[in-house]
């Protein structure tokens, strides 16, 4: 029997404003390589995450000419147009600079999908003014992501200072009962901040994509005339 591995979902844009993302973790070279020229013979961009330096590296001349690579968010834009330029409409906030690569998976996902991200690193409760210091600015988005591990503090406390919708990632970073990140999604879901939502330990790409979502559903309201 022919096993057919790889059938793209090219449509997906269209049935939910989403386009169909390649997640790189566990497909080896050839599925990479197969997806990236049926992506180059429909003429379209893709975004890839989870793609590692070493898979980076195997992909052929041709393909990773092509591609917009970041390692440190292990995040590549394929065959990809260029971001429009604008002002920001999410902010991503980090608990710690241990963070920062679930942070900029989001960030990266934004840009992909032309929407401008402020980031703000390193802003987390242990010297809170970090954070304080960044709050009217923040009050000006209608959005932001919060990365934080350990006990994951830092989505509560701005749930408490921000009125926008929080979304929260809670990472694997922190030792022993840290647990990979399950204290902090405890934690998250635990808030006593109304209203605060979160996404699966490390994924930033959700988050991203829940952000992405929210901001389109304001601007369907608001060109209804019903915002």
């Amino acid at each position: 029997m022919n096993e057919q591995e790889i059938r793209l979902d090219l449509s997906r844009a269209e049935r939910m404003g989403l386009e169909e993302v390649m997640l790189c973790a566990h497909k080896s070279l050839t599925q990479i390589e197969q997806i990236l020229d049926e992506i180059l013979a429909a003429d379209r961009s893709c975004l890839l995450t989870r793609l590692d330096a070493a898979q980076f590296a195997g992909i052929t001349k041709i393909h990773r000419a092509r591609l917009d690579y970041d390692a440190v968010s292990r995040t590549a834009f394929f065959n990809w147009p260029g971001q429009r330029a604008g002002a920001p409409s999410v902010a991503i906030v980090t608990a710690g600079s241990s963070d920062v690569p679930v942070a900029r998976e989001a960030l990266r996902t934004l840009n992909y999908f032309h929407v401008t991200a402020l980031p703000l690193f390193d802003a987390g409760v242990a010297g809170l003014w970090r954070l304080i210091e960044h709050v009217d600015v923040l009050r000006t988005l209608p959005v932001t992501i919060v990365a934080a591990g350990m006990d994951a503090a830092l989505p509560s406390v701005l749930g408490g200072l921000y009125p926008g919708l929080v979304i929260a990632v809670p990472t694997s970073v922190g030792y022993g009962v840290a647990t990979g990140g399950h204290t902090a999604l405890n934690a998250i879901l635990a808030s006593c901040a109304p209203g605060i939502v979160t996404v699966n330990i490390d994924n930033g790409y959700g988050a991203a994509c829940a952000a992405l979502r929210s901001l389109r559903a304001v601007s369907a309201l608001s060109t209804s005339g019903r915002g």
